[in-house]
């Protein structure tokens, strides 16, 4: 196996990554800002207040970016096996 094939397995494996990670994170990252917002303005203070809507939205964003997810996780399978049994040839 050539560096340039190691490199661009290391590249596909990372933008697998970060392509079904992404969603999750986003969504997160945004509930997280809408109450940490509606936390500044009302001035509740509660630190526990941040976790069950994060937890909600990650886990309805899960239900509704999963079959995206297996989709891109499935096909950067089959493609390293199928490099796989290239390199067993």
């Amino acid at each position: 196996m050539t560096p340039e094939a190691v490199v661009h397995l290391a590249r596909e494996a990372v933008t697998v990554t970060l392509l079904v990670c992404g969603p999750l994170l986003g969504v997160a990252l945004l509930v997280g800002f809408v109450v940490s917002l509606f936390q500044a303005v009302t001035q509740i203070q509660e630190q526990t207040l941040v976790f069950i809507p994060k937890i909600v939205a990650v886990f309805l964003s899960v239900i509704v970016f999963g079959p995206w997810m297996l989709r891109q996780l499935l096909s950067f399978t089959h493609a390293m096996f199928d490099q796989i049994r290239m390199l067993a040839q």
